[in-house]
């Protein structure tokens, strides 16, 4: 039987006197609170950003190329330079002429600043070849980057020797302004017909061909010297070396084709390419420098024995000459005429390491921040800016400096060897630059370059995009960093989705691309991967259970709002006509645990339990909050599945969120059986059962994330966009977390505020950046063979319930680090939950996380050694730091033991064995009270330990704070509690957002020794406890259930009054159902009995008997009358209802008597509905959920065959429900008993062998040994028992090692410590810091006694201070590079719409609404005020309440209006008000942005076109049916057609019928405007005209 419920009102009725609001309160916490200071705060720093980003890359660039300069400039032989005359004689003029081992030192320079990014390359595809992964290319396609890569080394190296030295400093600046040719070259032959302005672009690329072509005669021609003509061969060779950026394979010609199809394979070769070609380039430059020595000077073997001179002290011979009358430049050096007085001054030998040092450091600075301004999205003007600036600045500062040194010698003197300098050009060149024709044709070169290079002007890359992605090859050219940075950056000329693959898309998909993330198939070009496959895809994959109301509404509202951002950005593209590089699909999936109970009517019907029906009934509520009006989401539609059920409904935003209710009487519950459900189902049944080909899989699978959620998640939609730009960045990525902020109320959740930030600040930053993040509670689970079939493993070991059920979320983390993939923490990404406000329920969750984490970082640290091979990001200082934090957990407790035994001596005075028993008595309570009592006792002792432990802690501060005043600053104590205190501050401040978390920090050290004390052995000795222990309701019982409880009970009481002595007297010693023939009793306080026998019979029982016979009549009855008249029958159930709804009037009456007798007939059928005949069901047709009106009046659907099918192997495979009978309990309970005994009794043995050995050790007998006992003692028994009863037994046992150990561990620690303390007057450290100075008078003898007492660092202060001091320091110092890399994220998501970019005004129409197309969406699209009431509550001003115009709104809310419940058609109605005139308007749009005429315009304009094409489209479709009478032609019925059954009505949304009763605000306004003649109604597709 199919029950379709369809009582569904169109219209909302309001009644004319009910028509106050309450309208929702927009609330200002969580991740709704303001951050509008936050984001100016950002903004600003963006700002500097971009200027500082700007002036570093500029900087840099010219440093690197002044210093290159300055190096060549020492290169040529028979240079003579004029030398500085102030400290030789200012009437006497000297020149110098450079020796040999200065320019020996020069050349080795040149050639070490060219070796070092060849070095980093080497060093970085070494890493990437043995850390990561490369694969061996083909040899073809190695030898031509060999030859490539070989010629553009010699012509570096001939550039470098054999060109610049030649040619003064202004020329060779000039001169590396020539170095596109071949990248022009390539660049034109590479352009396709397809390119938009194809025919402008290859005139601009032969004009600038053309102009560097005149780079290789200029300055030959120009200087007459035969020697520069090598320039063209150096130019050439060159700009060989980024060919492969300029080559594509969409070339019309088949060379270049062919070549950019190699080039498409060089990325996955390259690392191992260049781990060769690195390493060669170093050898074929030294051996083309060598070469070009050899033949300048004739000779070679100066250039090594030089090398120990040139860098050392040598003599520089200072000529003087006769002085030269007029002019300031030196004559040839044939010209000069020595006065045969020389000087000999000692060179600075340290120059040539400076000026090399500032080279690479320079051109390493220009690399790094050009690459940071990629990655934050500002290269426009911090990158391509500075890039073509360089040689114009540099240039400039040239002239000008060698215009002050051609006048001055000595302006340079205090800063730069006299005898060094620029190879100045003639004074005459500089004078006349401007005018000179030189200046123009370098100019040209400029131009030229910039034209080549203008792809780095208009990026298209990804935010924070990894380097290989932004760079060619692996590093940079250090000699010509400008040019290595113009054309090394990759040339984006592909964007994922490109404008004119919008109507493609739509195409393909249809509406179903936007109303769901769907199965899309093509079986036309089935290998052929579309466009749409790149889209991102969000599933948003929620596990709920028993959370409240308040958690439920926050996790609504944040899919809400995900659901109206996705929305905005798919109206934008599809109306607009805009290309959003952030646009996704979404969906959610809610997996609803335990979603089932059983029925109010019949124990064998399933319902919905009340957590289902709070989510149903709160989804209003939450979107009303959200769009800030009352609106109403349509009913769910419910479907029968083979796990449940399912309810789907669609949110206003149109996007999907399903929640599949299980039930656990068919699948398994808890959280890791859901994960492994939407695994399986979304990546396993939607993704690879799709009838596609494997490429399309494998490209839709890139680009899906999984949104993994718990269920009272509070979140934004630009968090998720935070995580997906770490998925995009990293294809290793397998999980990424966000920032997890505490919500809630009261000293618990206060403690959480601190401890969650100083996790995240100091412990996630620190794995983030040294390795990986070792549990990712939210983010992306990606589809991995190994990793999902593993996680389908059923526990069945003890180890495994505490491993793989008590912490699922760092068991997949874990797996999927032993596989290979990295896991990731973004702090820029915030999300808030709601955390335990209860000591209890913290506790029990802390009971839950502790045991689970500690055995999935033994079980990453005991398989460390493969992990370290697979993981490219896990190392072995990485295992060691973790091994340290282990070490830490496991000896917590003793370490706080310590401490507190420390203090007691510090703040009571009290001696050290006195203390020693004051903390161990307590503690042995506690564990004796764990062992022994229930779970709620021990949470009492805790909780009283724990309050008088923050006591003690408070007079423990006190006490410390004194002592440190004492001891002074220089105390190791003050010292570490300066550093760790300034330590958190300094985090705070570097997380301003959060700075706040800061002071709950007093709660922190007041509950040190209960949470690091207390709850790591309340965890360890309840780790047979495997309950989930937070959110636990009772199980709801069958009726049977209940009377066996109630007969128990009963028995029960009866037994205990039998027992007791009063009970005893009142029966006589008789029981209940004895009666006597003589009876006397005086007042109930005793009865005598004579004569007593049994009694004939319980009058109860009769009762009952005559009650069971009575209801097994009525069924019989009720049968009958179903089989003779069925309809009746089912009526009878409504007849109350209806009863009570047919009189209106509600005054007193007499009481009617067929009134009544029909209200107990109604009751009694009421009573006895649970007994009547049930109807016939199938769980997969007709289940008693689906009739619940709980649950909505929604449709009824069913699921797919296909679908059907997998659910049912998936069950049957992985998911069925495991039998949990009394023997299996039993066992667990057992094995987890006997595992917490042995790991206490291990721990307590490790401590007593500690102290004996240190006993002994104390009394100096060291010629006595103790072997150590290796192993736990084993006792093997032969189990006859079930494998239920053997887990219960292995878990218990799992329990007592892990206590043993814990216990061992943390005794042998303490007494170690513990027993050196004592002794710290022999074992003692003198700290160097802090010595107090004791000044004593004797007055016997008047003499001045001064001694020194030097603080003592004692044992367990040692202990502290470097345990806790080095993983402070790690953390700390982890924490600053993730903030780094936190804020360089932050920078690249933040838009600047301030005029410090590019002003508005500057803007085109279309630009700015491009720029600005969802924000305009977001506005248009709001349901709040779409009725037009904007005005509702505002106002301001003295008088402001008296003009909230109340009648006004009251009379519009009493009026019937359709209701709007989607927010495209909130977009289209109020567009249709929306015009270029500034008089009219939506004020909503001109209350939050202000827009101009023109792109009020431009909007109107682009979705007008829109609309026509669309109604164009759809008018050809509709063929024959018009049903509209144009230009007077007869009207004609024709045949019904599946295209004619679109209403042209409905025209706006592709023939898609709207659910939410939507009206066509267009018809005025599109110049086809089309009206129905004779009143011709809208009919369905099988009726007839």
């Amino acid at each position: 039987m199919m029950v379709r419920m369809s009582h569904t009102r169109t219209v909302q009725e309001t009644k004319g006197w009910d028509v106050f609001r309450d309208p929702p309160i927009k609330e200002e916490s969580g991740s709704m609170a303001n951050q509008r200071c936050l984001e100016i705060t950002v903004k600003i720093l963006k700002v500097v950003a971009y200027l500082v980003t700007f002036v570093i890359v500029l900087a840099s660039g010219v440093i690197s190329k002044g210093t290159l300069l300055f190096m060549t400039s020492q290169l040529r032989t028979d240079r003579v330079i004029e030398y500085c005359n102030k400290e030789l004689g200012r009437d006497k003029q000297f020149v110098v002429r450079l020796p040999t081992a200065e320019r020996v030192a020069w050349m080795w320079c040149i050639f070490f600043a060219f070796c070092v990014p060849q070095l980093g390359a080497l060093f970085r595809s070494t890493r990437m070849c043995y850390f990561k992964s490369s694969k061996k290319p083909p040899f073809s396609h190695f030898l031509i980057v060999f030859l490539a890569e070989t010629g553009h080394t010699i012509g570096m190296a001939l550039l470098m020797y054999a060109v610049l030295p030649d040619i003064d400093v202004v020329k060779g600046a000039m001169l590396t302004n020539c170095l596109c040719f071949i990248p022009g070259v390539l660049g034109l032959l590479s352009r396709n017909n397809k390119e938009s302005q194809r025919f402008l672009k290859v005139i601009m690329d032969l004009i600038a061909i053309s102009a560097q072509a005149t780079g290789f005669i200029v300055w030959p021609i120009i200087e007459r010297r035969a020697d520069l003509w090598i320039i063209p061969i150096a130019i050439l060779l060159v700009s060989l070396g980024w060919w492969e950026n300029y080559i594509s394979k969409h070339s019309p010609l088949p060379f270049i084709k062919k070549l950019g199809k190699i080039k498409d394979n060089f990325d996955q070769t390259r690392y191992f390419t260049y781990m060769f070609i690195s390493t060669w380039k170093i050898l074929c430059f030294f051996l083309t420098m060598i070469f070009i020595v050899l033949a300048r000077e004739g000779e070679l073997g100066f250039f090594f024995t030089e090398f120990s001179d040139a860098f050392g002290a040598h003599p520089i011979t200072i000529l003087e000459i006769k002085p030269v009358l007029g002019g300031t430049s030196l004559p040839d050096i044939s010209e000069i005429i020595p006065t045969g007085d020389d000087i000999v001054v000692p060179s600075s030998d340290i120059t040539p390491t400076y000026v090399l040092l500032i080279n690479i450091g320079a051109s390493y600075f220009a690399y790094i921040f050009g690459k940071f301004a990629c990655k934050i999205m500002i290269q426009g003007f911090s990158y391509a800016f500075p890039v073509n600036l360089t040689i114009p600045v540099a240039i400039s500062l040239l002239i000008a400096a060698c215009g002050l040194r051609n006048g001055d010698p000595c302006f340079f003197h205090d800063t730069i060897p006299g005898y060094l300098f620029f190879d100045s050009p003639p004074s005459v060149f500089l004078n006349d630059f401007i005018s000179h024709q030189h200046a123009w044709i370098w100019l040209l070169w400029l131009l030229s370059q910039t034209w080549i290079t203008i792809h780095i002007w208009t990026p298209k890359c990804e935010r924070l995009a990894r380097t290989e992605k932004l760079q060619v090859t692996p590093m940079y050219e250090g000699l010509l960093i400008d040019q290595s940075l113009g054309m090394n950056r990759r040339r984006d000329d592909e964007a994922d989705v490109k404008p004119e693959d919008l109507d493609e898309i739509q195409k393909e998909k249809a509406d179903e691309y936007y109303e769901t993330i769907s199965n899309h198939t093509d079986g036309s070009s089935p290998k052929t991967v579309k466009n749409s496959d790149h889209i991102t895809r969000i599933y948003a994959c929620a596990t709920m259970w028993h959370e409240n109301k308040e958690e439920m509404i926050e996790f609504l509202k944040s899919i809400l709002r995900m659901d109206e951002d996705q929305s905005a950005r798919r109206v934008a593209q599809k109306y607009l006509r805009v290309v959003d590089p952030d646009y996704y699909e979404f969906e959610t999936q809610i997996f609803f645990d335990d979603a089932f109970e059983i029925s109010d009517l019949n124990d064998d019907d399933t319902q919905v339990n009340r957590f289902v029906k709070l989510l149903v009934s709160t989804i209003d509520e939450a979107a009303s909050d959200v769009h800030q009006t009352h609106i109403r989401i349509r009913p769910p539609k419910k479907i029968p599945t083979p796990y449940g059920g399912r309810l789907i409904w669609t949110l206003p935003g149109k996007t999907k969120m399903i929640a599949h209710l299980k039930d656990k009487m068919k699948i398994r519950h808890r959280k890791r059986w859901s994960q492994v459900m939407y695994m399986y189902y979304l990546l396993g049944h939607r993704l690879m059962e799709l009838p596609i080909s494997i490429d399309r899989k494998a490209t839709i699978a890139e680009n899906t994330y999984l949104l993994t959620l718990d269920g009272d998640i509070d979140f934004q939609p630009s968090a998720v966009l935070l995580l997906i730009d770490l998925m995009k960045k990293n294809k290793n990525l397998g999980a990424a977390c966000g920032r997890i902020h505490p919500v809630g109320s009261g000293p618990m959740v206060w403690y959480q505020l601190f401890e969650y930030a100083i996790g995240h600040w100091l412990q996630k930053a620190t794995e983030h950046v040294i390795g990986c993040v070792l549990c990712s509670p939210g983010g992306k689970a990606l589809m991995d063979d190994n990793v999902m079939k593993k996680y389908t493993i059923h526990s069945a070991e003890a180890r495994h319930y505490v491993q793989y059920d008590q912490g699922e979320d760092r068991w997949l983390c874990t797996l999927l680090l032993q596989r290979g993939y990295r896991v990731e923490y973004s702090a820029a990404s915030d999300a808030y939950t709601h955390a335990p406000e209860g000591f209890n329920e913290f506790f029990n969750q802390r009971r839950r996380w502790v045991p689970s984490t500690i055995a999935n970082i033994m079980d990453l640290l005991m398989d460390s050694k493969r992990t370290i091979e697979i993981n490219d990001n896990i190392s072995m200082p990485y295992i060691g730091y973790q091994i340290l934090l282990m070490g830490g957990t496991i000896l917590g407790p003793g370490t706080i033991f310590l401490m507190l035994v420390g203090a007691f001596v510090a703040a009571f005075q009290i001696d050290n064995w006195t203390s020693f028993y004051y903390n161990i008595y307590p503690i042995f309570l506690f564990m004796l009270v764990c062992f022994t009592c229930k779970s709620n006792i021990q949470l009492l002792a805790a909780q009283i330990l724990s309050t008088g432990y923050a006591l003690i802690m408070m007079a423990v501060i006190v006490g410390t704070a004194l002592q440190l005043r004492e001891d002074g600053i220089g105390s190791p104590s003050a010292i570490f509690l300066i550093a760790m205190t300034g330590s958190f501050f300094i985090a705070a401040c570097l997380h301003p957002q959060e700075f706040w978390c800061i002071v709950p920090g007093i709660i922190y050290l007041l509950s040190i020794p209960s949470m690091y004390l207390l709850l790591i052995l309340y965890s360890i000795i309840n780790l047979n406890n495997v309950s989930w222990g937070t959110r636990e309701v009772a199980v709801k019982k069958t009726k049977k259930e209940l009377a066996e409880e109630r007969k128990a009970a009963e028995m029960a009481k009866k037994q205990a009054k039998q027992k007791s002595l009063l009970g005893f007297l009142q029966s006589g010693g008789t029981n209940d159902d004895d009666e006597g023939s003589i009876e006397i009793s005086l007042a109930g306080l005793f009865r005598c009995m004579l004569c007593t026998h049994q009694k004939a019979g319980d009058e109860k029982a009769q009762l009952m008997h005559i009650a069971d016979s009575l209801d097994r009549l009525s069924k019989r009855l009720d049968h009958i009358e179903k089989v003779i008249d069925p309809a009746g029958h089912h009526s009878r159930k409504r007849s109350m209802s209806a009863s009570s709804r047919q009189g209106g009037d509600t005054h007193l009456k007499p009481v009617n008597e067929e009134e009544e007798a029909q209200e107990s007939a109604d009751d009694s059928e009421s009573e006895t509905a649970s007994s009547m005949p049930r109807n016939k069901r199938d769980d997969l047709v007709n289940p008693y959920w689906i009739e619940d009106a709980d649950v909505g009046k929604g449709e009824v659907e069913f699921l797919s065959s296909n679908e059907l099918q997998f659910w049912k192997d998936l069950l049957d495979k992985y998911l069925f429900p495991i039998d949990e009978n009394k023997e299996e309990k039993a066992r667990i309970a057992a094995d987890l008993k006997e595992l917490r005994d042995q790991s206490v009794f291990a721990f307590f043995m490790m401590n007593a062998l500690f102290v004996l050995i240190v006993f002994l050790l104390t009394l100096k007998k060291d010629n006595l040994h103790i072997k150590w006992p290796f192993g736990v003692r084993t006792n093997i028994t032969y189990d006859q028992s079930t494998q239920e009863d053997r887990i219960a037994k292995d878990l218990i046992e799992l329990r007592n090692k892990s206590v043993f150990a814990f216990f061992m561990f943390n005794a042998l620690f303490v007494l170690i410590v513990f027993l050196l303390q004592l002794n710290k007057d022999q074992i003692h450290v003198k700290w160097p810091l802090g010595v107090r100075t004791n000044i004593t008078y004797n007055q016997e003898t008047s003499e001045v006694f001064v001694t020194k007492e030097y603080l003592q660092l004692e044992p367990i202060g040692l202990v502290f201070v470097f345990f806790f001091a080095l993983i402070l320091v790690i953390q700390f110092v982890a924490m600053l590079f993730h903030r780094f890399g936190t804020i360089a994220h932050i920078l690249a998501s933040t838009e600047l719409n301030w005029s410090c970019t590019k002003k508005k005004e500057e803007l085109s129409p279309n630009a700015l609404l491009d720029k600005q197309a969802v924000e305009i969406v977001k506005q248009l699209q709001k349901l709040q005020g779409i009725d037009g009431d904007y005005d509702n509550d505002s106002g301001s001003g003295p008088d402001r309440v008296g003009r909230r115009k109340t009648i006004h709104n009251l009379e519009k809310a009493a009026q019937k209006k359709r209701q709007i419940g989607t927010l495209d058609v909130a977009f289209k109605k109020r567009f249709a008000k929306l015009n270029a005139n500034p008089e009219g308007g939506t004020p909503l749009l001109s209350r939050r942005m202000t827009m101009r005429r023109a792109t009020m315009k431009a909007l109107e304009v682009r979705v007008n076109s829109v609309m026509a094409e669309r109604r164009k489209s759809h008018m050809q479709t509709l063929g024959a049916k018009n049903e509209f009478g144009n230009n007077n032609v007869v009207q004609r019925n024709h045949r019904n057609s599946v295209a004619s059954s679109i209403p042209a009505k409905e025209v706006f949304e592709n023939g898609h019928v709207n659910k939410a009763f939507e009206e066509d605000p267009y018809g005025s306004r599109n110049s086809l405007q089309m009206h129905p003649r004779n009143n011709v109604t809208w009919k369905g597709t099988n009726s007839r005209m």
